[in-house]
C-alpha cells in the first residue's frame, strides 16, 4: 500500500505542487478504485473536513492530466476514477448494479488489441468494456433453472 510520502513523491514527479487536497484525492482513489466524483468528495471531506466540490473537480482534472489518475466513463454511468494507469487494462461492468472490475490486457502489451484497419492512426491504447452481471446480481436475478436476465 502506498504511503503519504509515496503520494507526495508521485505528485512532485508529475510536476505538481503537493497539496492536502491532491494527496487526499489520490489516496481516496487508490484505496477505492472506480468511484464517481461524489463518492470521492465524501471520502476527501471525511479526511480533510471542508473542501469544495470545485476543488475536488480541479484536483481530479489535474491528477488525470498529469497521468496519476485515469478517468473512465462506462456508457450510462458518471465518470469514474482509478489510480491504475499506464497498463492499458480494461473493465467489466455490471448492467444491474454498476459494479466495475479491472480486466487485465489479454496479451499484456499496449495496445493489447490490433485494429482491423487503423486508418493510418498510430494506435497506442485500446479501450474495451465488457458488460454483464456481477456474481451478486446474477445470483439474485437468475430464476431457478433459467438464464440470467441481461
Amino acid at each position: 500500500m502506498p504511503t503519504t510520502s509515496d503520494f507526495e513523491r508521485q505528485v512532485r514527479e508529475a510536476g505538481l505542487r503537493v497539496t492536502r487536497p491532491r494527496l487526499a484525492v489520490l489516496s481516496a482513489v487508490h484505496d477505492h478504485p472506480h468511484l464517481d466524483t461524489d463518492a470521492i468528495i465524501g471520502l476527501v471531506r471525511a479526511d480533510l473536513g471542508t473542501v469544495s466540490h470545485q476543488a475536488v473537480y480541479d484536483v481530479l482534472r489535474a491528477l488525470t492530466s498529469a497521468g496519476l489518475l485515469r478517468r473512465i466513463e462506462p456508457t450510462g454511468s458518471a465518470a469514474r476514477y482509478e489510480a491504475r494507469v499506464g497498463d492499458n487494462h480494461h473493465h467489466v461492468v455490471c448492467r444491474s448494479c454498476g459494479a466495475i472490475s479491472d480486466v487485465d490486457c489479454v496479451v499484456g502489451a499496449a495496445p493489447c488489441l490490433t485494429a482491423s484497419d487503423d486508418h493510418g492512426f498510430v494506435v497506442d491504447e485500446a479501450e474495451v468494456v465488457f458488460w454483464g452481471l456481477c456474481p451478486a446480481c446474477s445470483t439474485t436475478s437468475q430464476p431457478s433453472g433459467g438464464n440470467p436476465r441481461v
